[in-house]
């Protein structure tokens, strides 16, 4: 019988299972974000967590035992150096795990995880440039608004027809080559 052992073993033995943590466990925080099944995150997120914990008190022995999990002298590093003063404020929830949809090959469930602090867009309320350059969403049409305005701008004179603009757009169409449409099979997601 198997009650409450709420373990996920992710179809794996031991040794496989630590291997493929430590090795998650390295890319995530060299990199700060990785694209991984929803199991798997989960899983990591319960291996992380501890050793982005044990790394805020900065000793040879807490650097030791981190080092015994991750096995890689480059993720402990980085961890103690640039993770660990960035989440030194931080009580826990160091990662954060987005669904992304279903993979096209077998359809499990596709997430990206990643450390809470390093991404810029969540924590300091900085948007993105493309964001901040994109216009402003009202639920107002945007035509019935620029008519008003050039309405009001222009008294008494005539608009110019509207017809006229269109037709190099048709001509432009017209000696265009045609490609292909996009699908997304065989893509990752």
């Amino acid at each position: 019988m198997r009650h409450n052992k709420n373990y996920n073993h992710l179809g794996r033995q031991a040794g496989h299972r630590k291997a493929l943590m430590s090795n998650m466990a390295s890319s995530l925080i060299l990199h700060k974000r990785i694209e991984t099944t929803l199991a798997k995150a989960k899983a990591l997120r319960q291996f992380v967590e501890p050793l982005v914990t044990k790394s805020k008190e900065d000793t040879t022995h807490s650097r030791r035992v981190v080092f015994s999990y991750l096995k890689q002298k480059e993720a402990v590093t980085e961890l103690f150096r640039t993770i660990a003063p960035k989440i030194a404020e931080r009580n826990g929830g160091y990662t954060r795990i987005l669904k992304t949809g279903f993979r096209l090959g077998d359809a499990a469930e596709m997430c990206i995880i990643e450390f809470v602090d390093f991404n810029e867009a969540y924590t300091l309320g900085v948007l993105p440039q493309a964001a901040a350059e994109a216009k402003p969403k009202t639920r107002r049409s945007r035509k019935k608004a620029t008519d008003a305005v050039e309405d009001a701008v222009v008294e008494g004179e005539k608009k110019a027809p509207k017809a006229a603009p269109k037709a190099p757009k048709a001509a432009a169409k017209a000696s265009a080559p045609k490609v292909a449409k996009k699908t997304n099979v065989g893509k990752k997601m």
